[in-house]
């Protein structure tokens, strides 16, 4: 596959509180998707290079945004992050390639700019210990 952009996105849906996913492409603007594993330096003092083991998996996931109250938009996927600890199936599909990843969501953040924007930011972490992979 060639190189590509970001242009187009397939697929974002990420789960409402009871569980039925929302494509909620259109409400985001940009989102930040990390993927690290632990290090344990295990260098002994024989070795003038570092020694290293791969250690547990993560995942976190940032979507921002435009608010959008409509039903089963944006707001209707956050709305309950405060009051609810519920796992969400969150799907990013990106030129043929999916990471579909149970996240807990920890924030639902609104912010009123000084020139009348209302925008979200929404940050979820792994919740269930499995290995975030791609297909």
């Amino acid at each position: 596959m060639a190189k590509s952009s970001g242009l187009g996105q397939t697929t974002l849906s990420i789960d409402d509180a009871s569980g039925t996913p929302r494509d909620i492409r259109n409400d985001i603007t940009n989102w930040q998707l990390s993927t690290p594993r632990g290090v344990q330096d295990t260098t002994g003092v024989d070795k003038s290079a570092n020694e290293r083991l791969l250690l547990l998996a993560d995942c976190s996931f940032t979507g921002n945004g435009v608010h959008n109250p409509s039903s089963n938009r944006q707001h209707d996927v956050f709305k309950t992050v405060t009051s609810t600890s519920v796992a969400r199936t969150t799907t990013l599909t990106i030129n043929g390639v999916t990471l579909a990843p149970e996240l807990l969501f920890s924030d639902y953040q609104l912010t009123r700019s000084d020139s009348g924007e209302l925008t979200w930011s929404a940050p979820g972490s792994l919740a269930d210990g499995t290995v975030p992979t791609w297909s």
